[in-house]
């Protein structure tokens, strides 16, 4: 069985493939307006793309958003999503924006073990709160980041994690042709799909637009459910602007930061 058409985004949504362009424009214009309290390229590897932005409020920060970018683990980088930024920055929050290595140069293992490495030097870094959230597979890569990879002392500090369209069971994803070059394996799917581990303890709501394809509507369901923890259907909301609730009043940046 070949799920391909299950999980395209970009063909059912009007005029889905301009958003790229338009997110690069936004996050440029706002490294531009922000520059004096950007901080871009901060290593946390010596891999080429293990690299974060920290976008800092103007006075003291009340804690780290820190937010994963998705892309099915083979797309785009941090420097497309900084305006998601904004919102939190200008409600004294300071957001972390890291970049991580690709497949098929990395296993999604491998890119999971990333995210975890970044997470852990900023809590070590930082003071206050943290707030972990991805979207896509950003929101794989924090759901399982909080599922036995980072140790008990950043999960002390995290306050809670926001999955937001998240594919957490990757085993359908070994029927698609994007599994040339993820490579995914019966193995790896168990070992790393977030609905196959235990729920992690922190507070942990799942988030989908109510206009997604039905197969994130199911994938977010799933952990909510195997998880026993918050489900949050945003109304009208299909997989490329369910994020744009990240801007300063939106619901979803209330919920994180409340």
């Amino acid at each position: 069985m070949n799920l391909d058409r299950a999980y395209e985004n970009t063909a059912f949504i009007p005029d889905g493939s301009s958003f790229p362009a338009r997110w690069n424009a936004q996050a440029e214009a706002f490294r531009i307006a922000h520059s004096g309290l950007s901080r871009l390229d901060r290593p946390y590897g010596e891999g080429a793309r293990q690299k974060y932005d920290l976008f800092l409020p103007d006075g003291p920060a009340q804690g780290t958003l820190i937010f994963v970018h998705g892309g099915y683990w083979k797309a785009f980088d941090k420097s497309t999503w900084s305006h998601l930024a904004s919102g939190a920055v200008a409600r004294g929050w300071a957001v972390v924006m890291p970049s991580y290595t690709l497949c098929p140069e990395a296993r999604i293992a491998e890119i999971g073990a990333e995210i975890a490495s970044v997470v852990t030097q900023i809590a070590e870094t930082s003071k206050g709160p943290l707030v972990l959230t991805g979207h896509s597979a950003g929101g794989h890569l924090v759901a399982r980041a909080a599922a036995g990879l980072l140790p008990a002392s950043v999960m002390h500090r995290i306050r809670r994690v926001v999955p937001i369209s998240p594919v957490a069971d990757l085993e359908p994803l070994m029927h698609t042709s994007m599994n040339e070059i993820l490579r995914i394996d019966a193995d790896e799917a168990l070992r790393e799909s977030p609905v196959a581990l235990a729920k992690p303890d922190v507070p942990v709501t799942v988030w989908v637009g109510g206009a997604e394809r039905p197969a994130f509507i199911e994938q977010a369901a799933k952990l909510a459910r195997v998880w026993d923890c918050g489900l949050e259907i945003a109304d009208g909301r299909h997989h490329f602007d369910v994020i744009d609730a990240l801007d300063r009043n939106g619901k979803l940046l209330n919920f994180l930061l409340a």
